[in-house]
């Protein structure tokens, strides 16, 4: 019987030894398959762009740093940075609200992310570009009472105005949802531990809630981010002067739509590259300690 057993053992030795020796990679046609279109289509693509005359390259290197188009640019980023810093702390507000035991409160927070989540940002930009049609006048007093002070809602309302309010708004929606996520994902005991310790609350969030609630926060942050930066191509319809629109004012003056709008591509895919590797250095100094 002990034979039997040493033969079947060195029988088994034997032929994985000689499968390991004699492994060979098995071959899979469809990677082969695909491998193969995927590198037809990208030559094709590549001499589609070098060959098409339309695409005017000549046109897209000298618009690509014109100083309209940098101006642009930088209202573009600028616009993205006011909203986003508005957006997050408005967001921060609403996510705390959203948790709060006061019944009124977390239905308020939850109204105003369903109002403001589910209505498109371009029909934000809209209505409060053309908020004078509703309110003539803004005034600042008592409710119900007297008036101290009142301004002209179009001369409050610029263009300006009505992008930062409509982008901050919005994007306050989505980031009240992503803090909201971030601090419900810490367990419950990691703060009652901190209590323990004698932290107090503020300081038991600050220290120990807070840094393990950015490992959940920060991907989404940074793709809301990414995703308001090319969302503010939107404010080019209440005529403000972002990339997009100082794009359209030269292409409606030279008729060069491609070109100019290849120009803006351009740049758009630069802006988000950067912020994509700044992302991922965040989220690898959060992830500190996590596989």
């Amino acid at each position: 019987m002990s034979t039997q057993v040493q033969h079947a053992a060195g029988d088994t030795a034997g032929d994985t030894a000689v499968d390991v020796a004699t492994a060979r990679p098995r071959l899979r046609p469809a990677r082969w398959l695909a491998g193969a279109v995927l590198l037809v289509l990208a030559v094709q693509l590549g001499w589609f762009l070098v060959t098409n005359p339309r695409f005017e390259w000549g046109v897209v290197a000298e618009y690509v740093f014109d100083p309209n188009i940098l101006g642009g640019l930088g209202m573009s980023l600028l616009l993205t940075v006011i909203a986003m810093v508005l957006g997050s702390l408005l967001g921060m507000l609403v996510a705390a609200g959203r948790l709060s035991d006061f019944k009124p409160v977390s239905w308020a927070c939850a109204v105003y992310v369903g109002v403001f989540r589910g209505i498109p940002p371009l029909v934000q930009l809209i209505f409060w570009f053309n908020l004078g049609y509703l309110l003539p006048r803004l005034s600042l007093g008592v409710p119900f009472g007297p008036t101290f002070a009142s301004w002209p809602t179009n001369a409050v309302i610029s263009s300006l105005t009505a992008a930062i309010i409509g982008l901050t708004l919005h994007e306050a929606a989505y980031m009240a949802e992503i803090v909201r996520a971030g601090i419900m994902s810490v367990d419950g005991g990691q703060r009652d531990a901190a209590r323990a310790m004698g932290f107090t609350a503020p300081q038991s969030f600050v220290k120990v809630v807070l840094p393990q609630a950015m490992r959940v926060i920060i991907p989404p942050t940074g793709s809301q981010f990414i995703s308001l930066l090319k969302g503010t191509s939107l404010v080019s319809v209440i005529a403000m002067a972002d990339l997009l629109y100082s794009v359209q004012v030269i292409y409606n003056r030279t008729y060069q739509i491609v070109p100019l709008l290849i120009v803006a591509c351009v740049w758009y895919l630069t802006v988000v590259t950067v912020l994509s590797l700044g992302q991922q250095r965040l989220e690898r100094h959060f992830g500190k300690g996590q596989r």
